[in-house]
């Protein structure tokens, strides 16, 4: 689809679906809920049977990878990354429940590289020597090689360090392309990849380089880009901040041989929806741990709670509304789910702050979220165990080497 046409077709989404006053009432009628409970079934059953393996598996390579890296402070970053927010690759790779057996495995490699890669550039963008927005989007240049079929990857993402510290980066972008290519759609949907990538790579550079004085420039980016979206701009800036959500699932679809670039832009507009709500939620839940740190973080852009609660209870229902006609659309709707389950089930959901949100997205997504919440709530007792566990391993392994 050439330019225009994507830009028309943007703007159709946008006519088809109106801003309209947020939902007070559950969105999930009985079948959709039905059909979203029964994915959820299946989604674990493949995931922790088969996706989970592989997923750990690959982390575990790029963890060997990490500690290779020759400068320290580069090499404790990644490791860092890759301890503290591996969940992320693991959650991400719950999407690859939907790729045909065959794929499953070049799925799962394409989406945790693609995470770690992301997380690592956010992690190299907050160094000081990367203050320079050049600098920057020289490094986030690697993401959206990673999934761009027609770009020549010189693998000279730092200004700052050696080529030779490059060669983390370099095998990240490397590994994403490789399993993307072997994907049986990856060419069809390599345009929309490539914008989803870009579109995550500027709202991160922007977001990490605001100061009060340059605020009002970013809500000025973000309303030009909302612009042909049924979102405002504060929640604008919230999808495309964590768009790499969107490029997981656009790797999921490209190992469906069936997928087009039209199914692909309409799954692209769905979750940049769905990505409003791990940017918001996990702001609201971290309120008091940002406010400690002196940082404002991103429910700054609300003036209240009751406003929050209401731009996200428009956002799910314009979400779960473009997805319950799309194939796959009760995956997607669970895995809305699945997002909204596992902020609100954090125990500052139910701070006195957070309610208000946790109470009007709750009732929006009845009957499904209670069952998601204690999986999630499982979920995250295992996370903290493996993390008391690696933690352990590693004073362990530090002891030895004193010795």
């Amino acid at each position: 689809m050439t330019r225009p046409a994507a830009i028309a077709a943007a703007r159709t989404w946008r006519r088809d679906a109106p801003k309209r006053p947020a939902a007070t009432v559950e969105i999930l009628d009985r079948r959709l809920a039905a059909r979203a409970g029964l994915a959820l079934v299946l989604v674990n059953v493949r995931y922790w049977s088969r996706v989970a393996p592989l997923a750990r598996s690959e982390l575990e390579r790029w963890r060997q990878r990490a500690r290779t890296i020759e400068d320290p402070v580069l090499r404790a970053l990644a490791v860092s990354k890759l301890d503290e927010e591996g969940f992320n690759a693991e959650a991400a790779a719950m999407l690859a429940t939907l790729a045909p057996r065959a794929h499953r495995r070049r799925t799962v490699e394409a989406i945790v590289a693609a995470e770690v890669l992301y997380d690592y550039l956010d992690g190299l963008t907050e160094f000081p020597a990367a203050e320079a927005r050049g600098d920057g989007e020289r490094l986030f240049t690697a993401f959206t090689d990673a999934v761009d079929p027609s770009a020549v990857p010189d693998g000279d993402y730092y200004r700052h360090h050696s080529r030779a510290e490059g060669v983390y980066l370099a095998q990240l972008v490397a590994s994403v392309r490789h399993a993307l290519a072997g994907l049986p759609a990856s060419t069809s949907l390599g345009e929309v990849l490539q914008s989803s990538a870009a579109r995550g790579a500027e709202a991160q550079l922007r977001m990490h380089a605001m100061t009060p004085s340059t605020s009002e420039q970013l809500r000025l980016w973000a309303e030009r880009r909302a612009a042909d979206t049924p979102l405002e701009w504060r929640e604008y800036l919230a999808g495309a901040a964590c768009s790499v959500l969107a490029v997981h699932a656009l790797i999921a679809a490209a190992s469906d041989r069936h997928t087009t670039n039209e199914r692909a832009l309409e799954l692209d507009r769905i979750y940049l929806l769905i990505s409003v709500l791990p940017t918001v939620l996990d702001s609201v839940i971290d309120r008091e741990l940002d406010a400690s740190a002196g940082r404002a973080g991103y429910i700054q852009h609300y003036d209240d709670c009751d406003l929050l609660a209401g731009r996200l209870a428009g956002v799910i229902e314009d979400a779960v509304h473009h997805a319950r006609n799309v194939p796959d659309g009760a995956h997607h709707v669970m895995t809305l789910v699945g997002v909204v389950a596992y902020y609100l089930s954090a125990p500052t959901a139910s701070d006195a702050f957070a309610r208000p949100v946790s109470v009007r997205i709750g009732r929006q997504l009845r009957p499904l979220l209670a069952p998601t919440m204690s999986m999630m709530r499982a979920w995250r007792a295992a996370k903290r165990l493996r993390g008391r566990w690696r933690a352990r391993s590693s004073a362990r392994a530090t002891a030895y080497r004193s010795i």
